[in-house]
């Protein structure tokens, strides 16, 4: 077979007597073979070692292996260096680190094989997978210094994808140094993993920077730099950005593909451009591209994030015409689209009609059941779900949680809030910003507003920034007991976190600038402390009473005005508040100010 240069077969036939024969005993008996019959054999022995080492790599008898290795080395043979490679990857596929480690530097040593490049990045991929990223630049800086082989942009792009998986800031900006020293120019991989380093990290200008540097240097970018590129600029809500660059890829004449016109149609439906995001899903048949179910989830979630409940279900059916079977996904986002809507019997049936079909439900199934249930008021029903979950051996997230700990503070039963919250700690789930909203703000519901401001302390320690809700939950909680200052300190502090109030913050704050009526109902709280009772919405915190029309309006424009009347510092703080929004008028209850409208020069302007 050697002679008539049938290569394929003589490894085919290698590979049948591997399997059969213990490789020691079989390059013994070929050494004596053909020694015996002529020297002039060597290249047929030598060929004959390099091929059964390759047969043992991809075998997985890597013991074997080297022993051919040494064996072929001893006797003054060569295997050559691709062959090497297989069984470096070979290694590096069943995660054997050190071995691949040590059969590199067996390489070197032996002076014989051809080390390249490709072999030493093998190996520095090896180490930074398990996380040895400076026992790899060492092993770089040993190779080069030896002038055994120089690390190429190849080498330096795994380093460079390691630090990014490890999310390793200090590490990045280090081997872009190192690359800059040594003269290494960045490739498209270069530039491709660090737009997704700075997009991932939410710094999309700086992702469009380096997509900046690439146009400079005229780099052919292909579709999954635009891809790339298009799919953060859609997640941080760019859609116009997202939507130029699809037209210049086009332009280009670079064919965009499925998960191109995948991350489109999610940043079009997340936007609430249903009509933009049903062109491009004609657009996608046009041009023959594939569909598959997660496109027509995605547009079947935004339609029921709007409430279009029609079109969704209309989807299905065009999807299952088309050959495509709805999955758990879709059966979720309808059934979660109808509860939205209060529709809570049709989101039951739906997940039911799915369970009928054979498809099997996940967390994402359960927690949709258990909003239903707790939409619905029946928490008993949805805390048995929670744990037929554990039953099922299913690990409930922290959505799951959140839903059940935010319908108890709600229904003000806190203490089954707090022990779910202590349950999904002892689970590994960390609570999150919603998680310490929702009990902040049943604890001010039920008065208890000195635990409400622990809660809020525990969540900042934690390194968990407050949202609006959170600081709105506490300053109503405050405001309702009439804390203006403490209120308005935690409306200043959200101002300086850049977090715009909404009207039910403004609300709140004048209404802690009023006493608590004498008439307002009081009732006991699950802890048996008494609680201000004020079901009807329209009352405000502390006034104990409805808008009447003797309450009247401040137009924004009578600031003026407002600074030539000598008012108590917390009445002026109030109108304060009123000229750092858009809202250009707040209705004040007269009894705040004391005054009548003739004394303010302001006209009144009705109800």
């Amino acid at each position: 077979l050697f002679s008539a240069k049938k290569f394929a077969l003589m490894k085919t036939l290698l590979n049948s007597l591997v399997t059969e024969h213990p490789v020691p005993g079989f390059v013994d008996e070929c050494e004596s073979q053909f020694v015996s019959e002529s020297e002039n054999e060597s290249n047929f022995v030598e060929k004959l070692c390099d091929m059964l080492f390759r047969v043992c790599a991809d075998n997985r008898m890597f013991r074997e292996a080297i022993g051919v290795f040494d064996y072929a080395i001893s006797k003054g043979l060569v295997i050559e260096g691709r062959s090497c490679i297989v069984l470096l990857l070979a290694l590096k596929r069943c995660n054997e680190v050190e071995f691949c480690v040590r059969f590199f530097h067996r390489m070197v040593e032996s002076g014989r094989v051809d080390i390249g490049v490709q072999s030493l990045t093998v190996v520095v991929d090896v180490l930074c997978r398990r996380g040895e990223i400076e026992r790899a630049k060492k092993l770089m800086r040993e190779m080069a210094e030896r002038g055994i082989v120089r690390s190429t942009v190849f080498t330096y792009n795994t380093l460079l994808n390691a630090c990014v998986v490890r999310r390793d800031r200090r590490g990045v900006d280090e081997i872009l140094g190192l690359m800059e020293r040594e003269g290494i120019l960045p490739c498209l991989t270069t530039y491709t993993i660090l737009m997704e380093w700075y997009a991932s990290s939410g710094r999309i200008g700086e992702a469009e920077k380096v997509f900046e540097e690439m146009r400079e240097r005229n780099m052919q970018m292909d579709v999954y730099v635009y891809t790339s590129m298009i799919s953060w600029n859609c997640r941080a809500g760019n859609v116009k950005s997202a939507m130029a660059l699809f037209d210049e890829m086009i332009g280009k004449g670079i064919g965009p593909n499925t998960h191109t016109f995948g991350a489109m149609i999610s940043g079009m439906c997340k936007a609430g451009q249903m009509e933009a995001a049903e062109i491009l899903l004609k657009e996608m048949q046009i041009k023959g591209v594939d569909l598959n179910v997660v496109i027509f989830n995605t547009m079947m979630d935004g339609y029921c994030k709007r409430g279009m409940m029609d079109e969704a279900f209309s989807l299905q059916v065009i999807m299952e015409r088309k050959g495509l079977e709805a999955d758990v996904v879709t059966y979720s986002t309808l059934a979660s689209g109808l509860c939205k809507l209060h529709r809570y019997e049709e989101a039951k049936r739906t997940l039911n009609l799915m369970v009928e079909k054979g498809v099997a439900p996940n967390v994402v199934t359960y927690t949709t059941l258990i909003e239903i249930y707790c939409k619905e008021g029946n928490l008993a029903e949805a805390e048995r779900i929670l744990r037929d979950m554990d039953k099922e051996g299913m690990v409930p997230n922290i959505v799951t949680y959140n839903t059940l700990i935010d319908a108890y503070s709600k229904k003000e039963k806190l203490k089954q809030a707090h022990v779910l919250k202590s349950e999904m700690i002892g689970k590994g789930i960390v609570p999150d910003v919603f998680t310490y909203t929702s009990l902040i703000h049943g604890e001010c519901i039920v008065d208890r507003v000195d635990e409400a401001l622990k809660l809020f302390s525990e969540m900042l320690v934690k390194g968990i920034r407050g949202s609006v809700k959170t600081y709105t939950a506490i300053i109503y909680g405050l405001s309702k007991e009439g804390r203006e200052d403490e209120a308005f300190k935690f409306y200043d502090e959200m101002m300086r976190m850049g977090l715009t109030p909404d009207d039910r913050v403004y609300a709140a704050l004048v209404g802690s600038l009023h006493k608590l009526s004498s008439h307002v109902d009081v009732k006991q709280n699950e802890y048996g402390e008494r609680k201000i009772d004020s079901p009807d919405a329209s009352i405000r915190p502390n006034s104990g009473r409805l808008l009447t029309h003797d309450d009247f309006v401040l137009e924004a424009q009578a600031k003026p005005c407002m600074e030539k009347i000598h008012l108590p510092q917390c009445q002026i703080r109030a109108w304060k508040v009123v000229q750092s929004t858009n809202i250009q008028m707040l209705v004040i209850h007269t009894k705040v100010l004391s005054l009548s409208v003739d004394e303010l020069y302001i006209p009144y302007v009705g109800d």
